[in-house]
């Protein structure tokens, strides 16, 4: 837990908040984790239980090498995990077979108190494109076995990309049933976009319940995170290959902005947002619904432990609240995949939040939902991209949706459209730099859409830019709605829409040089264990051929 009591008297001024400051402080913070690498360990510990409650992970695959994840809690729903306060010695092994008879990798780390007994194994000096299997051992106990791979090298063209990609699971609104049926379709790879967990506090007569309040403290997270992943069918979807994650909202807090929480209260003389408060007067401040250093402290907490859950490498550590998520990752020369973070440095939702017309923030050239860095960033990645597929796997909606039947215009200011501006900037930039077959993977919003882009949506007469695949939730959101009402209307209204369903699952996507397919799997019931899966809809993009088609 960070103690920053002394924090808050020293970055006030002038009734404002110095994030710089705050930064500064929590940049500090930051090196504590990795300096408790050097620490001395329990080497020959003996646990009463077994300490590998959470199983194994792995993720961010190059052609040479992947990070192996696990975290030592023997009792996860515990305060540290049922573990004193102290480090652990933990060995771990990479081998080509399950029986470990070929090891071709092996090493020591230490899990510390510090970074919540977790540890990131960065293995380095594996061959490209190959299948590999790993565990862990901490004393007297050993871990399952993983199962993970290494992707291609940069020059080579692969035949095939086979993976699903899934976002939302509200651990009391459903049973994982999503991820038993994704362990049958032998993936290369799984994607998650965000909602890993939710933040709400456990309430009765749900499917499951959360442990606990709402969660605030470091270690508030930590328990949450290891109660979605003591969860048996995600544990093992995990341990069967490589993950790509990044975040949305409810790691953190519900429609966050930056650093501008959902709920507050702002009178007219404040400024929006929490970075530029220099000239706000204090009683502005005392009257907010949140305490922008709470908020900011809240944040590094949820920002660590994500970190702690997650098979990333040592360069996400996060900085206090600043944790960087963005990254490329390569699978050969058939498809790169940009990761991109729309939360952490977005300008607040316009309209408060609420679906509007497309208002003139929404337009305004300064409202952003990457951020300046990571839209240039994101520009110059996809002109080095040399791939055949260029993916923005990212989190909210970029299609231009009208939500309102008739002429009335309705557009979620929480997705691309309250970003209208920055939106159709980067369509064209994609278009005009004709960057080859663009392909964006979305979730949040708990329903399957399929989508053709354009530069602007409204205008069916542009010239189509890129797909969209979005993904409905794992749970969140119960059962679903197989027959939506209005769903001619949405349809009529939105031409770019070829498909749109409110059921429960993921996609599943198949790729090669010549085409992409995406299926969308759904799960008929989640209130109830065991419910049966089928392929609701199949669509297929061609090279080279803008425009999304059924299968």
């Amino acid at each position: 837990m960070l103690d920053l009591s002394n924090l808050r008297s020293a970055i006030r001024y002038e009734g404002g908040v110095s994030r710089r400051l705050f930064l500064a402080y929590g940049s500090a913070l930051s090196a504590v984790p990795l300096l408790g690498l050097r620490t001395s360990a329990r080497a020959k510990a003996v646990f009463a239980s077994n300490p590998f409650t959470l199983g194994v992970a792995s993720g961010e695959p190059t052609d040479t090498g992947v990070v192996i994840w696990t975290r030592l809690a023997p009792k996860p729903l515990e305060e540290g995990g049922g573990l004193p306060v102290e480090a652990f010695d933990v060995s771990w092994e990479v081998a080509t077979d399950d029986k470990f008879k070929d090891v071709v990798k092996k090493g020591e780390t230490v899990a510390t108190p510090q970074l919540g007994h977790s540890v990131h194994v960065e293995v380095e000096g594996l061959k490209p494109d190959r299948w590999y299997f790993y565990r862990f051992r901490a004393g007297d106990a050993e871990s399952v076995v993983g199962r993970t791979r290494t992707f291609p090298e940069a020059t080579v063209k692969p035949e095939q990309l086979k993976f699903a990609f899934a976002s939302c699971q509200h651990f009391e609104q459903g049973w994982y049933t999503a991820y038993e049926h994704m362990a049958k379709d032998n993936l290369d790879m799984v994607i998650h976009l965000g909602d890993y967990i939710y933040e709400y506090a456990g309430r009765d007569k749900l499917v499951r319940k959360h442990v606990g309040r709402k969660i605030k403290s470091l270690e508030d997270y930590r328990i949450r995170h290891a109660q979605y992943r003591s969860d048996p069918l995600l544990n093992g979807m995990h341990a069967l290959c490589p993950w790509l994650v990044t975040w949305d909202d409810h790691e953190f807090e519900n429609n966050y902005a930056n650093d501008v929480p959902e709920k507050r209260y702002v009178p007219k003389t404040a400024p929006k947002s929490l970075a530029d408060q220099k000239e706000a007067e204090p009683a502005v401040i005392e009257k907010m619904e949140i305490n922008p250093v709470d908020f900011l402290e809240q944040r590094a907490n949820a920002y660590q432990s994500y970190y702690e859950m997650m098979p990333l490498r040592r360069k996400s550590v996060p900085h206090g609240p600043d944790m960087k998520l963005y990254r490329t990752v390569s699978f050969g020369r058939l498809a790169t995949f940009q990761v991109l973070d729309t939360r952490q440095y977005r300008s607040d939702q316009p309209n408060d939040d609420k679906a509007s017309d497309l208002n003139m923030e929404a337009l305004s050239p300064s409202q952003t939902i990457l951020g300046h860095k990571q839209a240039g960033w994101l520009k110059g990645a996809l002109l080095e991209s040399q791939a055949t597929w260029n993916v923005l796997a990212q989190q909210v909606m970029m299609g231009m949706a009208d939500i309102a039947a008739g002429a009335a215009h309705k557009y979620s200011m929480d997705q691309w459209p309250g970003y209208a501006h920055e939106r159709m900037r980067l369509m064209k930039f994609i278009a005009d730099r004709r960057i080859p077959n663009p392909v964006v993977l979305s979730g949040d919003i708990h329903s399957n859409w399929v989508n053709d882009l354009r530069t602007d949506d409204r205008d069916m007469t542009l010239p189509v830019v890129a797909a969209e695949f979005v993904g409905t939730s794992i749970t969140s959101g119960g059962n679903g709605v197989k027959e939506p009402k209005g769903l001619d209307t949405l349809l009529a209204e939105n031409p770019f829409v070829k498909f749109h369903n409110r059921q429960r699952g993921y996609v599943r996507c198949t790729v090669t040089p010549t085409a992409w397919k995406s299926d969308y799997q759904v799960v008929e019931e989640v209130l109830k264990p065991g419910g049966a899966a089928i392929t609701k809809a199949s669509f297929v993009v061609e090279a080279d051929k803008p425009g999304v088609k059924p299968a």
